[in-house]
């Protein structure tokens, strides 16, 4: 069976868009179905390369069970669009510019991620970088509803 390929995004992969890789990446290895996803982030923008996740992010992501310090961020690249089968933003600002660098033929690959979120209290992840700790619980929170669901939406073969 092929690996399904799935790309999380967000500005600077330094918040959003890892916190949603470690959430995916445990889900999946705790349903045992490692062998069947290939999971990334990256950010639309250059400005953390190589950078570890936001502390903050890490830590509040460490207290719920995902362990997010062997991420470093790296940017979107043109292969991107071609690699992976589902490129998800937090936001609809990524998504746009997803939009804007992805070829016509694979805009069909793009979805935001609250898509996926069952009874989502918003449509966009928000960016908690410049507030306090309760925003970093708060993306927790979407992303684990959205991760969840695009998890069970993928296993169920839709």
């Amino acid at each position: 069976m092929k690996k399904k390929r799935i790309l999380f995004v967000c500005m600077g992969n330094i918040c959003r868009s890892p916190t949603a890789e470690g959430i995916m990446r445990k889900l999946v290895a705790d349903a045992g179905l490692q062998d069947r996803f290939e999971i990334d982030s990256a950010g639309t923008h250059n400005y953390h390369v190589g950078a570890p996740p936001d502390k903050r992010s890490q830590s509040a992501a460490l207290a719920r069970g995902y362990d997010l310090s062997d991420l470093r961020a790296r940017q979107v690249s043109a292969e991107d669009f071609t690699r992976f089968d589902l490129l998800v933003a937090m936001d609809r600002d990524n998504l746009s510019m997803l939009q804007d660098q992805c070829p016509h033929h694979s805009q069909n690959k793009l979805q935001l991620i609250m898509h996926y979120a069952v009874n989502a209290p918003e449509p966009e992840v928000p960016d908690p970088y410049s507030g306090g700790a309760k925003g970093f619980e708060l993306v927790l929170d979407y992303l684990e509803s959205a991760c969840g669901g695009l998890l069970q939406e993928l296993s169920a073969g839709k």
